[in-house]
Order: C-alpha cells, then sequence, then structure tokens
C-alpha cells in the first residue's frame, strides 16, 4: 500500500507548447503494428478461406481490443507522462502486454479459449488501473476521474475475463457478449469525465492520432510491397496493381493529412465522438490493407471470386472515407466540401460492381477526390491549436 501511495503522476501542463510524440509513444506504436497486422492477415486468411462474414466480426473484435489499448495508454500519457522512472517502466510492461495480444492475435481464433490475447489485455489493463492510481495520488483536481477510470477499467476487465474464459469463441453468444463488453468500454471515458474532467493536451492528442493512423496506411504499403513481389503473376501486371494500390493509399493519406483543423473543442460529446469515430477509421485503413491481400489471392489461384475481392477493398475504403467526414468534414465550416467524402464513399461502393475494373475505378475517384480537395481549399490551416 505505501509503494502505490508513493506513486504519484502530476499532471502535465495542456498548454505546453511544441508537445509532439516522445521517442517511448513511437515505441508503444511499434508493439501496437505488431497487434494491427496481425488482426489485418488474419481478416485476410478468413476471406481467402470463404469466411467473409466470420473474418469481418474476428477482426472488428481483434482490432478493437488493439485500438482500446492503444488509445487508453495514449489518452492518459498526453496528460500524465512525466518522464519518470516507475512512468517508464509500467509503459515498458504495457508493451510487453500488447506484444503477447499481438501473438494471441496472430495464432488464430479457433474453438478454444484465447490464453493469449486474454493474458496480453489483462497486463495492458493492470498497468493502466496502476497509472490512473498514480494520477488519482498526483493530480488532486482530477481524482474522481482518475479513480472512476481505474474502477471502469478493472470492472470491464474482470468482464473478459470471464467472457474468455467460460465462452468458447465458437459459442453463438460470444460475439453478442464481446459487443456488449465494447459498448461497456466506449461508456468508461462517458462516466469517468461527467463532472471532473482528465488531462490531456489538444495537441499532442492530435499528433498521435495522425501518428496512428501512418500505421494503418503503413500495412496498406506492406500489402503493395507483396503484389510486386509476387512471382505467380505477369511481371507488368503486378507493377500495374501495385502503382493503383499505391495511389489509393496515398489518396487516402492526402485526404487525412490536409491540414484541415481537427477535434474543435473541448466538450465531452465532441471529444468521443472524434475518438471514437477514429477507431472506425483505423479499422478501415488496416482492412483496406486486408482487401489488397485477398485481390492478390485472386490473381495467383482464383478461390475467391472478383466480386468477393472488389467487396474486400471497397467496403473499408468507403468506411474510410465516411469515419473522415464524421470526425472532420461533417463540423466543416465550408459547405462546399461538406458531402465530399460521403458521395465519393457511395461512388467506391458502387465501384464494387465493376469487380474487374474496381481498383481502376476507386483509383480514379481517390485522386479525383484529393484534388477537388485543393482546389476548393487551397489555404491550409494549421491543425493544432487550443479550442476551449
Amino acid at each position: 500500500m505505501s509503494a502505490i501511495a508513493a506513486f504519484s503522476l502530476p499532471p502535465r501542463d495542456r498548454n505546453e507548447v511544441n508537445r509532439g510524440s516522445t521517442s517511448l509513444e513511437l515505441m508503444f506504436d511499434l508493439a501496437t503494428v505488431v497487434a494491427v497486422a496481425a488482426a489485418a492477415h488474419g481478416l485476410a486468411h478468413d476471406i481467402e478461406t470463404g469466411e467473409f462474414g466470420l473474418g469481418v466480426v474476428r477482426f472488428a473484435c481483434s482490432f478493437f481490443m488493439a485500438w482500446l489499448a492503444w488509445a487508453n495508454y495514449t489518452w492518459f500519457a498526453s496528460g500524465y507522462d512525466n518522464k519518470s522512472a516507475a512512468f517508464r517502466v509500467v509503459t515498458m510492461v504495457i508493451m510487453f502486454g500488447s506484444l503477447t495480444l499481438a501473438g494471441g492475435i496472430r495464432s488464430g481464433l479457433g474453438d478454444e479459449p484465447h490464453w493469449l490475447v486474454l493474458i496480453g489485455f489483462s497486463i495492458m489493463r493492470l498497468g493502466m488501473i496502476a497509472l490512473w492510481l498514480g494520477a488519482a495520488n498526483g493530480d488532486r483536481h482530477a481524482r474522481p476521474a482518475a479513480l472512476r477510470y481505474a474502477a471502469g477499467i478493472g470492472g470491464m476487465q474482470v468482464y473478459w475475463n470471464t467472457l474468455i474464459i467460460t465462452l468458447s469463441p465458437e459459442a453463438p453468444l460470444y460475439f453478442p457478449l464481446f459487443a456488449l463488453g465494447a459498448a461497456g468500454e466506449l461508456a468508461v471515458p462517458l462516466l469517468a469525465e461527467r463532472g471532473t474532467a482528465s488531462n490531456w493536451h489538444h495537441g499532442h492528442i492530435i499528433d498521435r492520432y495522425n501518428s496512428f493512423n501512418i500505421i494503418v496506411l503503413g500495412e496498406c504499403f506492406a500489402a503493395i510491397a507483396l503484389i510486386v513481389s509476387d512471382p505467380a503473376t505477369p511481371e507488368l501486371r503486378h507493377f500495374w496493381w501495385a502503382a493503383l494500390c499505391s495511389i489509393i493509399a496515398f489518396s487516402m493519406w492526402g485526404l487525412y493529412f490536409d491540414r484541415n483543423e481537427q477535434l474543435l473543442s473541448r466538450k465531452l460529446g465532441t471529444v468521443l465522438t472524434w475518438a471514437y469515430g477514429h477507431c472506425v477509421l483505423f479499422a478501415a485503413g488496416a482492412a483496406t490493407a486486408a482487401g489488397f491481400a485477398v485481390f492478390l489471392s485472386v490473381a495467383r489461384d482464383g478461390t475467391v471470386s472478383q466480386q468477393l475481392a472488389a467487396l474486400a477493398f471497397c467496403i473499408p475504403i468507403a468506411m474510410y472515407l465516411t469515419a473522415l467526414w464524421l470526425v472532420r468534414d461533417r463540423a466543416s465550416k465550408h459547405g462546399s466540401m461538406h458531402w465530399l467524402l460521403l458521395i465519393m464513399a457511395a461512388l467506391v461502393l458502387a465501384s464494387s460492381a465493376f469487380a474487374s475494373h474496381a481498383l481502376e475505378l476507386i483509383a480514379m475517384l481517390l485522386a479525383i477526390t484529393v484534388t477537388i480537395r485543393r482546389r476548393l481549399y487551397p489555404v491550409s490551416l494549421h491543425a493544432g491549436g487550443e479550442h476551449d
């Protein structure tokens, strides 16, 4: 008990100038990359073996756990990373849990309990509880919120332990109960932040979310490298496919990183919509990489239909555009851009009807979208700044 009392994490200045990602946070991102890659690989494998619906559900569950653990730590570190030895040690323990979680995702989802996933996730959550207790000791103003976070995370972890230990992943109730647990996790900040808000830095959080988007787009690059190097397809053809996938990935980057303002308010509803909308956006980016891999498998051995392969990348790209509209353009003051991403998302989905040329159509649509946005809105806005 004395050790817990001595562990104190005072708040950092939320108006700190030039606050960027630390090297420790970037290391944390690298650990998360492994989990994201494992989830994307699992999705591609399930689609290639004909389990499209089940694969989507498995991917959603795996990605949610990886994202949730990353988000829990990221928001906390934004407000309480004091660079102390204790904070760094706990962070490294959480990173080890992330790698264990990734190993569990990579090992596959059969009819046995996900022991590695459970162990890894438990390590990460216990680390977060310790951090929030440290914040409760060091931040008198936010102490109620910090204690509610610690209690909420602990209570939800008991739920996850019970679910994974008692139910097989093949049980009919497993995924509905997983969805219930996910809803509970998303409710924790809503309850914890009521009345007393925790500390976090506006510009730093935007920078961290930008970094995570680079992670998921990096998965697209990994899939493109596989297409380029695949020996089973004619050389000119796979270079053409790789070029089209690159145009899509670069366009997704260009649409997100166009320096429009993000997270325009610290109001709880605005913050949660922005944060949770990004979960969908990030998942869509990783799923796009899986869709590219499925496209390659069709060209290689034809185990999946062209129509299904087209849906495998059309759906996540449309979701990416829709989520980007939700977290940013929905609140845009520039009416000419307000509906652009939703219109293009609908056209991307419609492109799946032309399965044999869907890749070409989407690359063209996204390139046009980037061009339109740049011409309609040539003056950049800095993405930082504090908004009350």
